[in-house]
């Protein structure tokens, strides 16, 4: 089966935070401080109003996955996405394909810089944003791609 990429609606704010709520018990969450309720997220979609935005994976009526772009009101040309999917989701390219529907929006909304959310030490969220980061150019002509830095530790 093939997944459905949409923009999210109020209606999948349990799914979402259901997805939340799996990732965030995972060592290292990307850009989440803890579970979210429905009511919660929903709030979320609501605060985005027309300069943010949530885009969901589907597949046979259920969410796998979900991509955010933030914006903040004091840098009116910057954005930050962020991509979460279901661990038993993952490997399938949604959050790939999540993220490019983030960048279009973000392209059409003008944002001229686009950041990533990248935790600390988190190497396969780092190696995925690095490879977004290359798309970031052909999507949104003359937008520039931001990671936040971190030191990468490995141990000995």
């Amino acid at each position: 089966m093939t997944a459905e990429f949409r923009r999210a609606t109020l209606d999948d704010a349990g799914a979402i935070s259901e997805i939340i709520g799996e990732v965030v018990v995972e060592p290292d969450p990307v850009g989440l401080d803890g579970p979210m309720s429905p009511d919660e997220v929903s709030q979320w979609i609501d605060r985005q109003g027309k300069y943010g935005a949530m885009f969901v994976a589907e597949e046979e009526g259920a969410i796998l996955g979900f991509a955010s772009v933030d914006f903040d009101s004091s840098r009116a040309e910057e954005c930050t996405i962020g991509a979460w999917i279901r661990p038993s989701a993952r490997r399938r390219g949604l959050a790939s394909i999540l993220f490019e529907e983030g960048l279009g929006f973000a392209g059409e909304q003008g944002y001229k810089r686009v950041r990533g959310r990248l935790p600390e030490a988190n190497e396969a969220a780092l190696s995925f944003l690095s490879t977004i980061g290359a798309l970031v150019p052909i999507i949104n002509p003359g937008a520039q791609y931001d990671m936040p830095i971190y030191e990468v530790r490995r141990d000995e």
